[in-house]
């Protein structure tokens, strides 16, 4: 049941990123404008997408998950506060707030790797 368990954590926490690397390709210069008009330079996206994709791959094929679960909690607190906090916006806080879940989620990762089955002997401990 464990390896069951931690397999479903790691799709289900990675599939957020995967998707969301994936929308940023296709809609490559709409996100762009919208990193602009938020302060964010537009140069920044690909290295945007390469931690979405490389981070979201590694975590769910447990390959250096502790690493790829902190890069991916730092981008992800990151970019809710410069794109989600809002205390005047009732949708952009609860926004913000799921993003402070993934970040927690993604930190027990960090604390106890990605579980057996995994690609590296690391992130099973």
């Amino acid at each position: 049941m464990d390896s069951f368990l931690n397999l479903a954590a790691r799709i289900l926490m990675s599939q957020i990123f995967l998707i969301s690397g994936i929308g940023k390709i296709t809609g490559y210069a709409g996100t762009q404008a919208y990193m602009a008009k938020m302060g964010v330079p537009g140069a920044l996206l690909p290295l945007v997408i390469v931690t979405e994709l490389g981070g979201g791959l590694a975590l769910l094929f447990g390959f250096q998950a502790r690493w790829a679960a902190l890069a991916l909690a730092g981008f992800t607190l990151l970019t809710g506060l410069i794109f989600h906090f809002k205390p005047d916006d009732q949708m952009q806080m609860i926004s913000f707030l799921k993003n402070l879940a993934i970040a927690g989620g993604l930190l027990m990762f960090v604390r106890h790797g990605a579980g057996a089955p995994c690609i590296d002997k690391q992130s099973r401990t």
